[in-house]
């Protein structure tokens, strides 16, 4: 279990980076997510505690200080240690240009996690944007500074590592998972990804079983229906235009598939998880008092 203070925004008037959700969370011994996937990139940093970030094979334990990338539409797991959990802020972001952005601070693929000493001033990026939750323009434009100024800290510790030759299965694992991030909404198939790489099935089938451990069909429905749990819990469309936004043209196929993954019908699950971005006023102050001071707390009710 955790206690999450989140908020979630709505469509974005940037396009090159802009800001899709951003949180705090103070997690149960050994609370866990996943293995999951996004639609964002996330960044997390650490406040305080420990606990374990997994992807693939790479393995990490961070403490307060650390922070770690999650990409989209990539399978991760992370789970908060049993004697000391982990509490953590988020950022979730999305653009044209993040990957490039994210470069900057020398984050990617093979480099996921970061330290930064400046937390303090992280918090305080992060609280601010919690704050711009009506809407406005005027919102939206500060959401918008305050991401880069986060971005402006974490850029100060980064270190350029190079993107380097990728490996032939490596370079054909990108194309195919940047292939399923761009049409998974669309009606393609094991096929349409294999001629799009110019392979055959098969071998494309041993490159997902060697890399993720399971088929090109459990990728991309995996990312499907992870897009879907999210859409049903941050919006309110219905249950078949959800099945139409994550590739399904069947709302019958999509809800079996769905419940046979998630063990509850999408209805179920939207009203079991459903995120309003609001808590009991004592419960967000309690959570928020975690990470400033009382007259900050006044501060940010009155906005």
């Amino acid at each position: 279990m955790e206690n999450a203070f989140v908020l979630e925004l709505s469509e974005s008037k940037f396009r090159d980076l802009y800001v899709c959700f951003c949180g705090y969370a103070r997690c149960e011994p050994l609370h866990s997510y996943g293995p999951a996937m996004r639609s964002n990139y996330l960044i997390h940093y650490i406040v305080d505690g420990k606990g374990t970030y997994r992807k693939g094979e790479q393995k990490y334990e961070l403490e307060a200080g650390e922070g770690f990338l999650i990409e989209p539409n990539t399978l991760v797991y992370y789970q908060a240690d049993q004697k000391e959990p982990w509490s953590y802020l988020w950022i979730g972001f999305s653009g044209k240009r993040a990957e490039e952005y994210l470069e900057d601070l020398g984050l990617n693929g093979r480099q996921l996690t970061f330290r930064s000493e400046k937390g303090r001033e992280l918090k305080r990026l992060v609280l601010e944007m919690m704050s711009c939750s009506d809407g406005s323009v005027t919102s939206q434009y500060r959401q918008q500074s305050l991401l880069y100024g986060f971005f402006s800290i974490l850029s100060e510790n980064a270190v350029d590592r190079g993107r380097g030759e990728p490996s032939k299965e490596n370079f054909y694992m990108e194309r195919a998972v940047t292939f399923i991030r761009n049409r998974y909404s669309s009606n393609i198939k094991v096929s349409d990804i294999a001629s799009h790489l110019c392979v055959d099935r098969s071998y494309l089938y041993k490159l997902f079983k060697n890399t993720l451990n399971m088929s090109p069909q459990e990728f991309l429905t995996e990312v499907r229906l992870s897009r879907a749990k999210e859409l049903l819990v941050t919006t309110k469309l219905s249950v078949e235009h959800v099945a139409l936004s994550c590739g399904y043209r069947d709302t019958l196929v999509f809800s079996k598939a769905f419940k046979r993954s998630t063990g509850a019908a999408p209805k179920e699950y939207r009203r079991e998880n459903w995120r309003s971005g609001k808590r009991e006023s004592g419960e967000n102050e309690e959570i928020l008092r975690e990470l400033m001071s009382n007259e900050d707390l006044k501060k940010l009710q009155k906005k």
